[in-house]
């Protein structure tokens, strides 16, 4: 344990953070051109390019640092490097480092599929299926719920996103452009209603007072017109949308839906590859809306910072023979090792209860911004999973995409690394164990630009 209060006593006494060349420096733009050359396009955020990483802060090859409000996009909940899940993966690398742990054994992949079906609400016996990405989690928790139900059809939401393999894009619904030019080779089975975005209802309604009408209409219109609901295998969804704009449903949302799946004898899976592990204020986000999915997807902050993912079912969907599912590196034991010791970090060091107290704090200066500043549309979140939506004025809503882009690029030359998702959002995910000061000296940074940018639009 003092090992991780010489870390974050080291980070206090080093300004932090510090900005020596303005970024992009000279090699990262090398690096740049490099990464233009040589690798495929797919998703870039700014010019930065790692050198070293610790906690809550990173330092580029231009000797630049940064405070991280990204946390590798929700994979390092831990922060970055945290030294129990360094040691576990060292001391494992003295042992094995690749058994194939679904063609043979070995007990650090049990101890971790415990670990994992023990921590899911629910009394029902659970089992795990590894894999190392998000997508496969999600492509994984399709075949067991079609092999499981017997039935081949999924309902999902309008701003799902579950990654961008065939069956998860399938079921993806968060931007067109992930989708355009294989749409006429994606699964077929999929459909998609609209999700309970209370800030943009696509109905024009307004909670309460709505009455819950998007999860009414689904029984009522989209089962009696489209979807048939005998043949769901199963309705999915993240109970918070993460690439879809960081949307937190109501309560009764949730709970009506998952009763549609009680009511038509399908399964109810619960994609938290980005809200699970903590980052809500709960090891899962299902826990704030008091269901118990059949399936659980999770990835990203399970491995510590290694590859890995997790698709917990319910034991009565073991699939009934070998050979159904099976990949190789699903059984990467440097990943079970950083994943077990990314758990032990979570319960040791109280992260849930911190991401609570220290999220309401950070979602209270959140909302205060918004009341300052026109360009705020809306706060939202649960925790340490918080997002601003920006807009070019609140009567419109019109989103405001290019200032979302120049907050961002303004606060990265600034030190402060975020991440957009959403059309015009930027969402708010330190490490859960970011230390208080350079916490504040984040959101001074986060304010003053949204202050800058608020008087000077891009739109």
């Amino acid at each position: 344990m003092r090992l991780r209060v010489n870390q974050e006593e080291r980070i206090s006494m080093t300004k932090v953070p510090n900005i020596r060349v303005e970024p992009p420096g000279p090699e990262a733009k090398k690096a740049v051109a490099k990464d233009d050359e040589y690798i495929v396009k797919a998703t870039k955020t700014s010019p930065l390019v790692f050198k070293k990483a610790e906690g809550s802060v990173i330092e580029d090859i231009d000797g630049n640092s940064y405070i991280d409000f990204y946390a590798g996009v929700g994979v390092l909940n831990v922060g970055a490097r945290h030294p129990k899940v360094v040691a576990a993966v060292k001391d494992q690398v003295d042992k094995y480092t690749h058994v194939a742990g679904t063609d043979f054994y070995c007990k650090l992949q049990n101890e971790l599929a415990e670990r994992l079906a023990k921590s899911v609400p629910g009394k029902n016996k659970k089992m795990v299926f590894f894999a190392n990405t998000g997508a496969e989690s999600y492509e994984s928790a399709i075949k067991i719920a079609k092999r499981g139900t017997g039935k081949q059809v999924l309902m999902d939401f309008l701003g799902a996103f579950h990654g961008r393999t065939t069956g998860a894009m399938s079921m993806t619904a968060s931007k067109w452009v992930q989708r355009e030019g294989y749409t006429a080779t994606l699964m077929p089975g999929a459909f998609h209603v609209p999700y309970a975005y209370c800030y943009r209802c696509i109905y024009n309604l307004e909670y309460p007072s709505c009455g819950m009408y998007c999860a009414k209409v689904i029984e009522d219109i989209y089962f009696e017109t489209l979807i048939p609901p005998n043949d769901l295998a199963a309705i999915s969804m993240e109970v918070i949308q993460g690439e879809g704009g960081y949307v937190v449903p109501p309560k009764e949302f949730v709970k009506m839906v998952f009763d549609l799946t009680r009511k038509y004898k399908c399964l109810f899976i619960d994609d938290e590859v980005q809200s699970g592990m903590g980052r809500t204020g709960k090891m899962w986000a299902c826990e704030h809306f008091d269901i118990v999915p059949d399936i659980i997807c999770s990835a990203k902050s399970l491995g510590g910072g290694l590859p890995i993912s997790a698709t917990i079912v319910d034991a009565k969907l073991n699939f009934d023979r070998y050979g159904r599912h099976s990949n190789t590196f699903g059984g990467a034991s440097l990943s079970h090792a950083a994943a077990l010791a990314t758990m032990n970090v979570i319960e040791g060091e109280k992260l849930l209860d911190r991401a609570t107290k220290v999220g309401a704090g950070m979602k209270k200066r959140l909302q205060e911004m918004q009341q300052k500043y026109e360009i705020v549309g809306d706060t939202r979140g649960l925790g340490m999973m918080l997002a601003h939506e920006f807009v070019q004025d609140r009567k419109s809503k019109k989103h405001a995409a290019k200032s979302r882009d120049k907050i961002s690029d303004m606060a990265f030359k600034k030190g402060l690394v975020l991440l957009p998702c959403g059309k015009s959002n930027i969402r708010y995910i330190p490490p859960l164990n970011i230390p208080e000061d350079l916490l504040n000296t984040g959101m001074n940074i986060l304010e003053d630009c949204i202050k800058a940018v608020n008087k000077d639009r891009a739109e």
